[in-house]
């Protein structure tokens, strides 16, 4: 039986063993802080394999860097020894939501979720602090020493007194304003980066303060090859006419992939206004069409001929251009009716472009966004407050349809999961939600967020004391809304059908369409049918719509410290059982400390069960079976083996006696031989 280990991954360790794999002269060993051997790099040998002419030092070389960088890079390796603890009391449906709320700050979240989502997000989308001089930066800790943190930090005056909270304002007169926030931002997107799929892509909101230093570091963790584009977002559409010089209207969006290779954009789907753009007026069997021109420049020399339209008129390209097609391509269009020259025959050639030809994947996105496609910040403040009976919480959220957009950009509706690690009052799992509902998807979110305190923009009276507690109370009502107008939907189809009928409602008060049917006449039954197969498509997607989410709190390790030195171990430790779970933690705690190490997802199913008079959790059916109850005995064991379990855990308190123990093995041996057994 394998012992967990409880505690997250030292990801430099596992760094360590790939370079040995590739370089093994490279790996040494040397005496660690805590004493014990330990693998180690020997970075002169490895600086030879990996250059021919090596750097030295202070020689000039292009470099993004600022002071603590190294310290900010290795913070997002360091592990971690936390836990996600499940709150059901805050919860919507915690038992079949695949969606989750993680409250907590989001480095530690992150490093955690690198457990089991490991390469499994498909897009990410954060709104991070902009560094306006207002907003809360992250103080991290670099692990430095006690004196040179307190020098630095600026968390303490020269006395030793601490002066601000850990999570501070970071204002313009801190004489580490740039250095704070990229120290708060680079182990983020390093550790994000684990996290996307090879084809997964992350979008990043940021306004002027900060979009030249955002793109460097994006540059240097995702590789400035996978740049897709700076989005500039038109977030405002009235000037504020007491600035003094510029009225800024617009926020950027960076939008990144993990290998751009591979990414794949869905495009904007196109809209009825596009569509209808459309005609056919010589009825071409290809349907409708419209036309483009056919001269290009700079002009190419081979591409310049004379076309003779069908009235006789010749023409040639304009000055400085060519026609687009060469004369056999143009012979070959002309001759598959693909040539326009207008209604009378004696229009400059076109080519048709038909609507049944067009990409499946939608219009090619462009880099300016308007606020007709995907709303304002200040639409989005009256969308918000409307949603809480007009009372305004927030100022300027992000707006639900400029979520949506980038999620249609680069998720496809069938199941994947997409996390927003700063997600604030939570528009995003609103957009996720909405989405789903309009194109039938089972995207699942992960949202992110640090308890911050709440503020009051409109000083309307405060009823949520942080920021979670708000955005929870924000994403049910908004899945109540998502659920309701799909209930309008399928109700105003069941009207429809019985306008087109005349029927009344049926004896017993129901308005079926099926019950409609009965009274159309022939010419309008394969209408209603139309309008059947409409309705019953809605009703699936709503009753299929996940509006729940599973609410996991940071705290520290379930695992108490049983470690002692020689000075504190005395007799009683030698004889006496020390318990190495805290007093305060369920079972339940125990199995959302147990999934990570085992790589199952934090949404996975669970379902609590009686065996044997014990407690038994089974996840995603028999995958993981767990048990953290005392008293275990062999029938309960010898009951879980036969259902031959993948995984197996227990607490190594549960056994009910040493024979437990004992006879454990040769149980899982004789009944499940490959069930994987492991004890915390």
């Amino acid at each position: 039986m394998q012992k967990l280990r409880m505690k997250s991954r030292d990801t430099v360790e596992n760094n360590v063993a790939k370079i040995a794999e590739l370089f093994p002269h490279c790996v040494t060993e040397r005496i660690g802080k805590n004493g014990y051997s330990e693998l180690a790099i020997d970075f002169e040998k490895l600086r030879a394999e990996l250059s021919k002419e090596i750097i030295e030092e202070g020689e000039e070389r292009y470099q993004f860097t600022w002071p603590d960088k190294r310290a900010a890079s290795r913070l997002a390796n360091t592990p971690i020894n936390k836990a996600l603890r499940p709150d059901l009391k805050a919860s919507k449906d915690f038992w079949n939501t695949e969606n989750l709320y993680i409250e907590g700050d989001n480095l530690d979240v992150l490093k955690l979720l690198r457990e089991n989502y490991l390469g499994k997000i498909k897009m990410i989308y954060i709104d991070p602090p902009y560094n306006t001089g207002s907003d809360f930066v992250y103080i991290d800790d670099f692990a430095q020493s006690k004196n040179n943190f307190e020098a630095t930090s600026g968390l303490f005056d020269e006395d030793g007194n601490q002066v601000l909270d850990q999570m501070q304002r970071n204002t313009e007169s801190n004489g580490r304003f740039h250095t704070d926030w990229l120290n708060m931002i680079y182990p983020r997107l390093k550790a994000a980066r684990d996290l996307l799929s090879d084809d997964g892509v992350i979008f990043i909101s940021m306004d002027d303060n900060e979009a030249k230093n955002l793109k460097a570091v994006c540059d240097e963790i995702f590789g400035a090859q996978n740049f897709l584009a700076q989005v500039v977002w038109e977030r405002s559409f009235s000037p504020i006419n007491l600035m003094k010089h510029f009225s800024p209207s617009h926020d950027y969006i960076l939008v990144y992939a993990k290998n751009q290779e591979i990414a794949k954009c869905f495009g904007i789907p196109r809209s009825e206004e596009a569509d209808n753009r459309y005609s056919n007026p010589d009825n071409d069997p290809r349907g409708p069409w419209m036309s483009s021109d056919i001269s290009v420049g700079p002009a190419i020399e081979a591409n310049i001929y004379p076309i003779t339209t069908p009235s006789g008129r010749i023409v040639e390209p304009p000055a400085a251009r060519s026609w687009r097609l060469s004369r056999n391509a143009f012979r070959e269009s002309l001759q598959d009716n693909r040539i326009w020259f207008g209604p009378n025959g004696d229009g400059v050639p076109r080519i048709k472009r038909f609507r049944s030809e067009l990409r499946k994947t939608g219009i090619t996105p462009m880099t300016i966004w308007k606020y007709t496609e995907v709303d304002h910040s200040q639409a989005a403040t009256q969308k918000l407050a409307k949603l809480f009976d007009g009372k305004k919480y927030f100022d300027y959220p992000k707006p639900v349809e400029l979520l949506k957009r980038c999620l249609a950009l680069y998720t496809a509706p069938e199941d994947c999961i997409v996390l927003d690690f700063f997600s604030g009052s939570g528009t995003f799992a609103q957009a996720v939600m909405e989405l789903n509902a309009a194109d039938g998807g089972t995207r699942k979110y992960i949202l992110v967020q640090a308890q911050e305190k709440m503020e009051n923009p409109a000083n309307v009276e405060l009823t949520f004391d942080t920021i979670p507690q708000f955005a929870k109370e924000r994403i049910r009502r908004a899945g109540n809304s998502v659920i309701a107008e799909l209930q309008r939907k399928e109700d105003e189809k069941v009207a429809e059908a019985q306008h087109l009928t005349g029927a009344d409602r049926s004896p017993n008060g129901t308005s079926t369409i099926s019950y409609f049917f009965e009274y159309a006449d022939e010419n309008k039954k394969e209408k209603v049918i139309q309008l059947q197969n409409e309705a019953d498509a809605i009703a699936r997607q709503r009753k299929k719509l996940d509006v729940g989410f599973r609410v996991l709190k940071l705290d520290s390790s379930n695992m108490e410290d049983v470690f002692y030195t020689p000075e504190d171990f005395n007799e009683k430790h030698l004889f006496n059982y020390v318990d190495n779970v805290k007093a305060d933690r369920t079972p339940l705690d125990l199995l959302f400390q147990v999934l990570p190490e085992l790589g199952i997802e934090l949404s996975a199913k669970i379902e609590e069960r009686d065996v044997n008079g014990k407690k038994v959790f089974f996840v995603d059916g028999t995958y993981l079976i767990a048990t953290f109850d005392t008293e275990v005995n062999e029938s309960t064991v010898t009951e879980i083996a036969k259902m031959k379990p993948d995984y197996f855990v227990m607490r190594d308190a549960s056994a009910a006696n040493d024979n437990v123990l004992d006879n454990f093995e040769q149980i899982f041996r004789h009944y499940s031989p490959d069930s994987i057994r492991k004890i915390l």
